[in-house]
């Protein structure tokens, strides 16, 4: 019997809304204990990937509300002298700009809707900088696609990063789904770390 076909149009935007408050559902109902214990394990297994050794500057953004800790790597890119690099909302334009930052505390301002992001004045870096991101989401399955927040920021950035740049997730183990609904055009990431393991994208052939 021939598999259901994957949604379009309507009906995926409404698969997606639909999965994006399930899944944040289940991620703020994570009790602060398990989140933060969480963030250790999912930060440890991605500072020790050789892809993160190797790679001279970090592409991260901080974490909002009931998100795993990213502030755990930004800390050990920066004490490894890594160019840490961290997103800015231009609402206007619907774009991310980058920044580079050597500290969590003064470079950092509460920005668009609230998400910690670098000072306006903080040096710009160009997505060709980039060696090594850390894609934010809200979702997760084993062919590395990502559900995001709706606003397509992550969509417009990531097309314009080095090839060869590993895109690595980190995600509690409620933020893996059996199937993401995504357009053709969505762009995957290469593995999603979780506390317990670490996932490599499959790729449908």
């Amino acid at each position: 019997m021939a598999s259901a076909a994957a949604p379009t149009g309507p009906a995926l935007r409404e698969a997606k809304r639909a999965m994006r408050i399930a899944v944040i559902e289940q991620r703020d109902a994570l009790p602060p204990h398990e989140r933060a214990a969480g963030s250790q394990a999912i930060a440890a297994r991605i500072v020790a990937l050789p892809e993160f050794a190797a790679a001279p500057s970090v592409l991260l953004t901080l974490p909002f509300r009931s998100e795993w800790d990213t502030r755990l790597v930004a800390s050990a890119a920066l004490a490894a002298n890594k160019a840490l690099l961290v997103p800015r909302v231009d609402p206007v334009a619907r774009v991310l700009s980058l920044h580079r930052i050597e500290s969590l505390t003064d470079a950092v301002v509460s920005g668009y809707r609230g998400i910690p992001e670098p000072r306006a004045e903080a040096p710009h870096a160009s997505p060709n900088d980039v060696a090594f991101a850390l894609v934010p989401g809200v979702a997760f399955d084993g062919g590395g696609r990502r559900l995001g927040y709706g606003g397509g920021y992550y969509d417009r950035l990531l097309p314009l990063l080095p090839r060869g740049a590993p895109r690595i997730a980190g995600a509690f183990e409620v933020q893996l789904v059996d199937t993401v609904p995504a357009a053709g055009h969505d762009l995957a990431v290469d593995m999603i770390v979780t506390p317990t393991r670490s996932v490599v994208a499959q790729r449908d052939e």
